[in-house]
């Protein structure tokens, strides 16, 4: 999803149509929100991620590698 809308921010930055672009973004978008619709169902509860708790994540596991030398 981050490369479609990568995509999507590359377009409308150069003036160029976006629309295909757009309308499969909003359907990737649409879909995460109908699996997490059916999660719920299913009787998940916990709180999923959001953007800040990924980047936080992926700053922390980058902080544990070893440095190369």
């Amino acid at each position: 999803m981050a490369d479609v809308e990568a995509s999507v921010r590359d377009l409308v930055n150069r003036d160029r149509d976006c629309t295909e672009r757009a309308q499969a973004q909003m359907d990737l978008r649409r879909k995460i929100n109908l699996l997490i619709g059916e999660w719920k169902t299913a009787g998940g509860g916990e709180v999923l991620p959001d953007i800040r708790d990924r980047v936080r994540l992926r700053l922390l596991k980058s902080e544990s590698r070893p440095t190369r030398r």
